[in-house]
């Protein structure tokens, strides 16, 4: 939290900061009282949204009057909630999988790859990303993927999804995507439910991939998914943009 703008007097100058942690710890002061009081639960809530804010206080009214203050000023305090470079798995190597790559990592995502073909998943097609040559379903399945993580699954065809998917769907990710038709998908989620998978986690999974913006070629459908994954991460609203969900209680209704 910094102090952008102070007028009259005031217990912190423009420039004070105070850094608040999610566990509840501070380091610093923008001069105490009850209206740090206030920023610093407004601070929480900015650390749980992402979302950054512009607080106004008058130290002179009735707010600061009933605890005590005299300073009789104005302030503003910015809320710039600090996260860690989201880490994205592109669970799949191939075109769709490697424009996004490129991409990603220009956009401030932490890239990660996973396939089981080393002449597709390599540092020379993805320089700069951690890159993983290994069965996708055994990667998976014992892998320690955070639950601040974007994972999309891109891979080449439908029993590689569907394996992808057994591992991932009941994770608790910031995001999840799966590419395909509405058909494979229905297909997919009709296979996941028979095996027991929650309808719920289905539900959560954002499927088709991608914002419709009428992407065609492989370069193209990156650009879809990588704005998605950053209206997702920003908080933004982009329902109106969202390719028509297929969903596993929807699923179920079409079966």
């Amino acid at each position: 939290m910094t102090i952008v703008r102070a007028q009259g007097s005031t217990p912190q100058r423009v420039g004070a900061k105070m850094l608040v942690y999610a566990d509840g710890r501070t380091v610093g002061t923008i001069g105490g009282g009850c209206y740090e009081n206030d920023a610093f639960g407004k601070a929480r809530e900015a650390i749980a949204s992402g979302r950054s804010a512009l607080l106004h206080y008058e130290l002179n009214d009735d707010f600061a009057q009933e605890n005590g203050l005299i300073c009789g000023g104005r302030m503003d305090v910015h809320i710039d909630p600090l996260t860690p470079t989201p880490r994205l798995y592109i669970v799949g190597a191939g075109h769709v999988g490697w424009h996004l790559g490129r991409i990603a990592a220009d956009a401030g995502f932490r890239v990660h790859v996973i396939d089981d073909r080393e002449k597709f998943a390599n540092a020379e097609r993805f320089p700069g990303a951690e890159v993983v040559v290994e069965p996708i379903p055994d990667w998976l399945h014992r892998a320690d993927i955070p639950s601040s993580a974007f994972v999309v699954v891109v891979t080449r065809g439908h029993q590689h999804d569907l394996d992808a998917m057994r591992a991932l769907a009941a994770r608790d990710l910031s995001y999840l995507g799966l590419i395909g038709s509405r058909a494979k998908i229905a297909r997919i989620y009709d296979a996941l439910v028979a095996e027991g998978m929650p309808a719920e986690c289905l539900d959560r999974v954002h499927a088709p991939i991608g914002l419709e913006i009428g992407a065609v070629t492989p370069a193209e459908i990156a650009v879809s998914i990588l704005a998605e994954l950053i209206a997702v991460r920003r908080g933004a609203d982009a329902a109106g943009l969202s390719m028509t969900k297929v969903s596993g209680k929807a699923q179920r209704q079409q079966a």
